[in-house]
């Protein structure tokens, strides 16, 4: 028997059948329809984060604190140590801008912020900057002004508001040129003017980037939480460096290692130096061994779809005995009642997945469509996921088809003429 004449005769064997051909079918169906639906959910995922994550730039490099020796030689953890300053943010703009970098922005974080205006009282992220800051960091203003190094040679007693909090605190009004207060620990704090508003760009990888405000790196150090390091330097929380381009991240980095290891003068480095393509690589790591558990998890009904393949074609050999001892009457061998069968458990195992595909691809579109509370979850149906659930779905056919195949074309044919 030819594999045409074969496959002819698996979809008659299933028309014959029809509601237990498509109850065979629906372990398979549902398998391939949730590997395809959870991995595009993945995939969606990690590329909604790497495109967040290279929106503020891949060329990124940045350099916090080290770590902080106490007594009895215990270290506290990386970034805790005071050993950045603004004189260091200083010294490699002077040495890298025009060369490996674009640009060196420091920044300070103060603790314990609140902002108040008008009965308002929102406690949010406030930075230090430079003018540097919002080309380094590709975060732009909106409305008004940002930093400038005017106000920063004066610290100057004015605040740049992200989106979201200039909404909490005005709604509808027009901040610029208003005034709010900045409390630092419940102190009366400074009244600052405001002079920007940030575009909008959203939750980032670990906060939300709307939710922030920044003051000129001298103010904070002057005026809000004055700050020193050990050789009694303006102290800075980061330093970040925009290398020139991806290329030139990994010579960067070197170099501002070598550059700060002069100026601290510390047998061990007080400092620690990591990029955004680190992260970015990180992120993707873990995103994609996400992503293959959830594929996996979703191949276990498959497995259960290939039992019930056997479970299935074991009747059908039971059923047709006497086709098979009339068919190795006349002459058919033992290899032909095996590809049949065979080709009968591929043929339901591969419709099925074709169907599991057309239902996984549709489930797919819905969920991106989806609107959870303002979000969305973006889902990406990927070639090698389709092809990789279509090749497991016949692959369990064939394994678990097997054995009712083996099965079949060992029966005695008088025996199987002489079945009831």
């Amino acid at each position: 028997m030819s594999a045409l004449e074969a496959v002819r005769v698996a979809f008659r064997a299933l028309l014959a059948n029809k509601l237990r051909g498509i109850l065979t079918m629906l372990g398979v169906i549902i398998g391939v329809a949730a590997v395809i639906t959870l991995m595009s959910i993945g995939r969606g995922a990690q590329q909604q984060i790497t495109e967040q994550v290279q929106s503020l730039g891949t060329n990124l490099i940045f350099v916090s604190p080290g770590q902080q020796r106490q007594q009895s030689n215990v270290r506290t953890a990386a970034g805790n140590a005071q050993t950045l300053s603004y004189e260091d943010a200083k010294a490699l703009g002077d040495a890298l801008n025009g060369t490996l970098a674009n640009g060196v922005a420091p920044e300070r974080t103060v603790g314990g912020a609140q902002l108040i205006y008008a009965g308002q009282n929102l406690q949010t992220r406030i930075v230090g900057v430079t003018p540097e800051y919002q080309t380094v960091r590709n975060f732009h203003v909106a409305d008004g002004e940002f930093v400038t190094q005017t106000n920063l040679d004066a610290r100057s007693r004015v605040i740049v508001l992200g989106a979201g909090v200039a909404q909490t605190l005005f709604g509808d009004l027009d901040p610029v040129g208003q005034s709010v207060r900045v409390s630092v620990f419940g102190r009366s704090g400074s009244i600052m003017q405001v002079i920007g508003i940030m575009e909008s760009k959203g939750g980032g990888a670990f906060q939300n980037l709307d939710d922030q405000a920044f003051v000129p790196l001298t103010t904070v150090s002057a005026r809000l939480q004055p700050a020193r390091t050990a050789r009694a330097a303006d102290m800075v929380s980061t330093i970040t460096v925009a290398a020139s381009s991806e290329e030139a991240v990994t010579p960067t980095i070197q170099q501002v290692g070598d550059i700060l290891r002069t100026r601290h003068r510390v047998a061990e480095d007080d400092f620690v130096v990591s990029s955004q393509l680190d992260f970015l690589a990180t992120i993707n790591q873990v995103t994609g061994l996400f992503t293959a558990f959830l594929g996996a998890i979703a191949g276990i009904s498959l497995v259960v779809g290939g039992i019930g393949i056997m479970n299935i074609m074991l009747v059908s050999v039971t059923e047709r005995t006497r086709e098979i001892g009339i068919r190795k009457a006349v002459g058919a061998k033992r290899r032909d009642i095996l590809s049949q069968f065979l080709i009968e458990a591929i043929v339901v195992s591969a419709a099925g997945g074709i169907l599991g595909i057309l239902i996984g691809t549709g489930l797919s579109w819905l969920v991106s469509q989806a609107n959870l509370g303002g979000t969305t979850i973006p889902s990406i149906v990927a070639p090698d996921a389709v092809i990789l659930a279509f090749t497991v779905s016949a692959t369990v056919g064939l394994f678990f088809g097997i054995y009712p195949a083996m099965r079949a074309s060992r029966l005695n044919p008088i025996d199987a003429l002489r079945y009831e």
